[in-house]
């Protein structure tokens, strides 16, 4: 049974507190078609076409029950960690609250509207680091004027022009570090109602990560939500103040920073 206590956290100045994100008894089920022996023959093509309209199971297809019945309330004003193991249905977890992923059953409900940030989300390799400094400015919202205001603020935030002039050269010659790093800061250059970070922090190094930390406390400042999804426990104790601790889909433990954090490190030392 999970430990749940949804009274996390606080509204930005003492007021009452705005439920930003609700999930009801959520599940998110994968459906992945088996690799059958006779996959590429004829006979069997033939079989799967006669199975179509047959149950998931008769047609190969494997459930995987990745997110099972996680409930929880996020206020304005909260940032909270999400930790778990691989594959312990964190990331699909955002996923499903950027609307990204439908609900196999159950409810997610969210005031504002939630951006994901993962460090694997597609860039255009093509362009240089400045159209997609633009181009991903222009996809969360901003006026190209709001762009132009903040350019400068998002290169020096991202660090990448530290050893030469890379903002002007097509993305595919960063590094992997370099295009996260750049695309935190484009994210991180618009107060957003639910901001979800996946595994961002843990790229760079500590002055970058330093300076990430103190956006995201801005951001908070500014009544938005943050959830981050990291493996580093420093990165979560610094940044939040409040964990869900999910475990093979199911959320373990719900509460303050480091009351959860102690419990999981308990579960990780064994």
């Amino acid at each position: 049974m999970a430990e749940q206590n949804p009274q996390q956290g606080g509204a930005p100045g003492g007021g009452a507190r705005v439920p930003t994100v609700i999930a009801d008894d959520l599940h998110i089920v994968y459906r992945v078609n088996g690799a059958k022996a006779g996959k590429g023959s004829a006979t069997a093509a033939l079989s799967r076409i006669l199975r179509r309209g047959s149950g998931d199971a008769a047609r190969g297809v494997r459930k995987v029950h990745a997110v099972r019945g996680v409930s929880f309330v996020a206020y304005r004003g909260e940032a909270i960690g999400l930790i778990g193991s691989n594959g312990s249905g964190k990331s699909t977890l955002l996923r499903a609250i950027a609307g990204l992923l439908p609900a196999e059953k159950g409810k997610v409900y969210t005031d504002g509207q939630p951006s994901l940030l993962g460090v694997n989300a597609a860039l255009m390799n093509d362009l240089t680091g400045e159209r997609n400094v633009i181009l991903g400015g222009l996809a969360m919202g901003m006026s190209r004027e709001e762009i132009k205001e903040r350019y400068q603020d998002i290169v020096d935030f991202s660090g990448i022009n530290e050893k030469g002039d890379f903002i002007s050269l097509p993305m595919r010659t960063y590094s992997s570090g370099m295009a996260a790093r750049l695309r935190f800061s484009i994210a991180a250059a618009k107060d957003h109602d639910v901001l979800m970070i996946d595994e961002a922090l843990a790229t760079g190094d500590r002055a970058f990560q330093k300076r990430s930390e103190d956006r995201i406390r801005e951001l908070r400042k500014q009544a938005g939500t943050v959830f981050l999804v990291s493996h580093n426990n420093k990165s979560i104790r610094d940044t939040c103040d409040r964990v869900l601790w999910l475990e093979r889909g199911e959320l373990r433990m719900d509460g303050p920073t480091d009351e959860v954090l102690k419990e999981y490190e308990k579960f990780t030392s064994r």
